[in-house]
């Protein structure tokens, strides 16, 4: 009786769990989970051991009880026809013959009480061991429930776990990627161009700049030159005679040609 009691407290406790909360609790719940269903898959291969061997032993005391059901109704009628053989004989005269049926009709009815008396005492026995077997039986089919519900919440969780670490790996690339901007790479590449065309366009103009200034230095020195020569005409000119007019001024002198 007191193992019966050991697995309906088994069974009853695993039927009770919270998978949930035991989850909530656990620090690596995919660990926790297998762990559950090793626990489970052995307690219910154990419950299902000694249910085995209770429903047995319900199965022997009810053919047992059922033979003394049986025993009983045979010795009464064994006892009925030794009183009815004892009445025939007394009724012919055959008084010692008719004593030794009516003691062998007694005989008979002990037996007859012997297995009454066992039949009743094994019924309300056989009676509370059917009630145990049921409740085993329902908290097997329930164990069972259990255990597919932690294999499917185990699978759930191995998913979402996986999932869970691929966006972790996703994310944290897209994190490497904010910090090693590549957008950020190009443009400082673009702005290293930029300067380098900037140098070279200064330098064109550099260039440029000196070549005009030459260009300017020789339109300077071409104005001397005339400067130079036309200073030397006026000297000419004040060695000899009044310097005409018209050769300063390019203009012919009207005073030489007189209409």
């Amino acid at each position: 009786m007191a193992q019966k009691q050991s697995i309906l407290g088994r069974v009853a406790q695993l039927t009770r769990a919270n998978i949930n909360a035991l989850i909530d609790r656990a620090e690596d719940p995919e660990k926790m989970l297998d762990q559950m269903i090793r626990d489970y898959t052995n307690s219910i291969a154990e419950a299902e051991k000694a249910v085995a061997e209770t429903i047995g032993n319900l199965r022997l005391a009810e053919a047992d009880h059922a033979e003394d059901v049986r025993d009983a109704k045979d010795w009464g009628a064994k006892a009925l026809a030794a009183s009815q053989k004892a009445d025939a004989l007394r009724s012919n005269g055959q008084d010692g013959e008719a004593a030794r049926f009516d003691n062998l009709a007694k005989v008979a009815l002990g037996k007859q009480i012997q297995h009454e008396n066992e039949a009743k005492q094994a019924a309300p026995m056989i009676e509370s061991q059917n009630e145990v077997v049921e409740k085993l039986k329902t908290g097997l089919v329930q164990m069972r429930g259990k255990l597919g519900e932690l294999q499917v919440k185990r699978d759930e969780l191995v998913a979402r776990q996986k999932t869970a670490q691929a966006q972790a790996r996703v994310q944290s690339a897209v994190q490497s990627i904010d910090i090693l901007d590549p957008t950020s790479e190009l443009s400082r590449f673009e702005d290293k161009v930029r300067r380098v065309e900037a140098q070279v366009a200064g330098q064109a103009e550099l260039a440029a700049s000196s070549i005009d200034a030459q260009f300017e230095e020789l339109e300077l020195d071409s104005t001397q030159l005339e400067v130079e020569a036309r200073l030397a005409e006026l000297k000419q000119l004040g060695t000899g005679s009044s310097a005409p007019q018209g050769s300063l001024t390019g203009q012919p002198d009207e005073t030489e040609n007189p209409a």
